[in-house]
């Protein structure tokens, strides 16, 4: 897949969005559905923010890359 996760956008789902959910996982119970919730969404931003393609933005054709940074891996 091509990358459509920018740099920003990779940061800010590693280090704010998924401690973030990891925290209000903690705060709902780590194994309440609410904490599972969270803790699966923590999952999916620290996995998009490794390998640099989110699925629901190539579903709407989105990329936050810059032009030069949008080749296939």
């Amino acid at each position: 897949m091509k990358k459509n996760v920018g740099t920003a956008d990779r940061l800010i789902r590693a280090l704010v969005l998924a401690p973030v959910a990891v925290v209000l996982a903690g705060l709902a119970g780590w194994t309440s559905v609410w904490g599972i919730v969270a803790l699966v969404v923590a999952v999916v931003m620290l996995g998009t923010a490794v390998v640099g393609t989110c699925p629901p933005y190539a579903l709407f054709r989105i990329s936050t890359c810059r032009p030069r940074d949008r080749a296939g891996v």
